[in-house]
C-alpha cells in the first residue's frame, strides 16, 4: 500500500464513539510505551507492541498511524504484517525465544503459583503457534512491491 493509502485507510476505520475511541488511543500509547522498552530492554518484544498500537490508531488516530507506519526504523515490519506479508523467520526465533525464557522464568522461578504454572505455558503455545503460522516475511517480495509502488 502507498502510505497515501494507508492515510485514508486510517480515516475510513475511525471508531465515531468517543469513548471507545480514547479507549483504543490510550491502550495504543500504553503499546508504544511497552515498544520503547522493549527497545531498550533485549528480554522485551519491540514490534509486536507496535504493531498493536499501529493497530489501535488505525481506529483512534490517523495522524499517530501514519507517524508509526511511515517510521524509518520500525514502519517497514509494521506495514509487512499488517499488509498480510508475515513476519521474518528471525524476527520469529527472536521472540519466540524471548517469550518463552520470559513465560517459563515467571512460571517456574519468580511466582509460586501453581494455576500461573499451568496457564503461561498454555498461553505461550498458543501465542508461539500463532506466530509460527503467520507466513514467513520474504524480502524479495518486498522489492517487486516497492518496484510496483504498491507498497510502503
Amino acid at each position: 500500500m502507498h502510505k497515501d493509502h494507508l492515510y485514508l485507510l486510517a480515516n475510513k476505520k475511525l471508531i465515531r464513539n468517543p469513548i471507545l475511541r480514547s479507549v483504543v488511543y490510550a491502550v495504543g500509547w500504553l503499546s508504544v510505551i511497552l515498544g520503547i522498552i522493549g527497545a531498550a530492554l533485549p528480554v522485551m518484544p519491540t514490534v509486536p507492541f507496535l504493531i498493536l498500537a499501529a493497530s489501535c490508531f488505525l481506529r483512534s488516530s490517523p495522524k499517530l498511524f501514519n507517524y508509526l507506519v511511515s517510521h524509518p526504523r520500525w514502519g517497514q515490519p509494521i506495514v509487512c504484517y499488517l499488509a498480510g506479508m508475515g513476519i521474518a523467520p528471525k524476527t520469529k526465533a527472536y521472540a519466540l525465544t524471548l517469550m518463552w525464557i520470559g513465560m517459563l522464568f515467571s512460571a517456574f522461578v519468580l511466582l509460586d503459583k501453581t494455576l500461573v504454572k499451568i496457564i503461561l505455558p498454555i498461553v505461550g503455545a498458543l501465542v508461539s503457534i500463532y506466530i509460527l503460522r503467520q507466513p514467513n516475511f520474504d524480502k524479495n517480495q518486498l522489492e517487486k512491491e516497492k518496484g510496483s509502488d504498491s507498497l510502503i
